[in-house]
């Protein structure tokens, strides 16, 4: 049986002409009072592990949590398999303050996340009907879209199947896929890094984040001094700063020298120390963007 090609994955889909309504700030899901402190990801996909694809939303997600004073302790990365994806999301829903996903959301027979959480919060699966009809909203702008066969538009329905008893949240007024929030801390995000970047970044305003005083400063001193000629000055240094809150690391660069990373939530402090480490070690603070051209990252 012939059937109808389609331009581009329905998960690229969220960027409609029409401008629809974002969500309502709901209120802390943590309670009253409480704030995000720590953090997890949990990638989910066979392309990962096997190499096909290149994950980039962990690193996007580690930068999200530093800038906004959250502690990254955990990424882990899984295959499309129920059992993995129920075990690994109940772990890190108990463990830590927020959790997302990303990965497995869209209308093929591997795109399993939802149904996964759906058990393993004992929750049924239902079609949501506000993404239900943004979806036919942004439908209406593409032909392909009504040329689908019924089992390709029940397909495609799929990626409004959500468990229950979970948050809806829109978070851009030209996104019709929602942010999908668990237990109050477990949100749901799609694989495609356009996406879940732009998705993430409209998250903010419905996290309960640290406040901006206790959110990190972080200060770089590059030295061409070899790593084993500073390591007694930085184990000196990290014994008299750790009860400080900074936190002191070494990152060599291979055949240049060696980045110094002093981070601590009192900027005044960092760059008081940032200045004693460039002097003992014969070297000079750089910017993050120095840093980034040097890394050709």
């Amino acid at each position: 049986m012939a059937t109808t090609p389609t331009p581009a994955p329905d998960a690229v889909a969220p960027f409609p002409s029409a401008i629809f309504d974002v969500s309502p700030v709901p209120p802390n899901p943590l309670g009253e009072g409480k704030c995000i402190r720590t953090a997890a990801a949990l990638i989910i996909g066979d392309e990962i592990l096997n190499g096909k694809t290149l994950d980039r939303n962990s690193n996007y997600f580690a930068k999200y949590c530093f800038e906004n004073g959250i502690d990254l302790k955990r990424i882990e990365v899984i295959a499309d398999e129920e059992d993995e994806i129920i075990e690994a999301s109940r772990r890190l829903v108990q463990k830590f303050d927020f959790v997302i996903t990303s990965g497995g959301i869209g209308p093929t027979h591997d795109d399993i996340t939802y149904g996964s959480l759906a058990k393993a919060f004992h929750q049924p699966l239902v079609h949501n009907a506000e993404v239900l009809r943004r979806m036919a909203e942004f439908g209406r702008s593409r032909s392909w879209v009504a040329q689908q066969t019924e089992e390709q538009r029940e397909a495609r329905e799929r990626m409004a199947l959500f468990p229950e008893h979970a948050e809806v949240l829109f978070v851009g007024k030209d996104i019709w896929v929602p942010v999908v929030r668990l237990e109050g801390k477990l949100c749901v995000f799609p694989g495609i890094p356009g996406l879940f970047q732009k998705m993430l970044d409209g998250l903010k305003p419905f996290l309960p984040l640290p406040p901006p005083s206790e959110r990190p400063y972080r200060l770089q001193i590059f030295t061409t001094l070899p790593e084993s000629s500073i390591a007694p000055f930085l184990t000196s240094i990290h014994k008299r700063v750790s009860n400080e809150g900074v936190r002191v690391g070494s990152y060599p660069l291979l055949m240049k020298g060696v980045y110094v990373s002093l981070i601590g939530t009192d900027e005044a402090k960092v760059k008081e120390l940032g200045e004693e480490v460039a002097k003992e070690l014969q070297g000079k603070v750089v910017t993050e963007e120095e840093v980034r051209e040097a890394k050709g990252t």
